[in-house]
């Protein structure tokens, strides 16, 4: 699993990308709707500009007493952004994420987001193998 490709780990769910001018309060009613950790804040080309999370909502917004509703991504996302290509290694991700001490990594592919993988997608990978593995030695029993 983790030496498969970042792409086939990435889930097959949309990643919610959003122009910078959307409102902070624009963007959480959304993630709210696609019970979504994180949108990706990208240009008119669709090229990625950041990151804006479920953490920056509580760090940068309401710590700081800013209006979700005149406050736009812009103005709070995580600018530097890392991000991998979908011919990473999912241990890369792994590390990658570790390491940075991030939960979300966009998948960008000349510049442009193809998913976003969540720290949580690869415990439910492995949560699968050990069902698969367990239905397995059921069967050998």
């Amino acid at each position: 699993m983790k030496d498969r490709p970042l792409i086939e780990v990435a889930p097959h769910r949309p990643a919610i990308c959003l122009p910078p001018g959307t409102s902070v309060q624009a963007a959480c009613a959304r993630m709210h709707e696609h019970q979504a950790s994180a949108v990706m804040v990208t240009d008119a080309e669709d090229r990625l500009l950041g990151i804006f999370t479920g953490r920056d909502a509580i760090g940068r917004m309401l710590a700081h007493g800013r209006d979700a509703a005149t406050t736009t991504l812009g103005e709070v996302m995580t600018a530097q952004v890392e991000v991998l290509g979908p011919g990473a290694r999912a241990i890369d991700a792994l590390h990658l994420m570790h390491d940075g001490g991030f939960r979300h990594l966009p998948v960008v592919e000349n510049g442009r987001v193809r998913a976003l993988v969540l720290r949580s997608d690869f415990r439910a990978l492995e949560r699968a193998q050990i069902e698969v593995e367990d239905e397995i030695f059921q069967r050998l029993r």
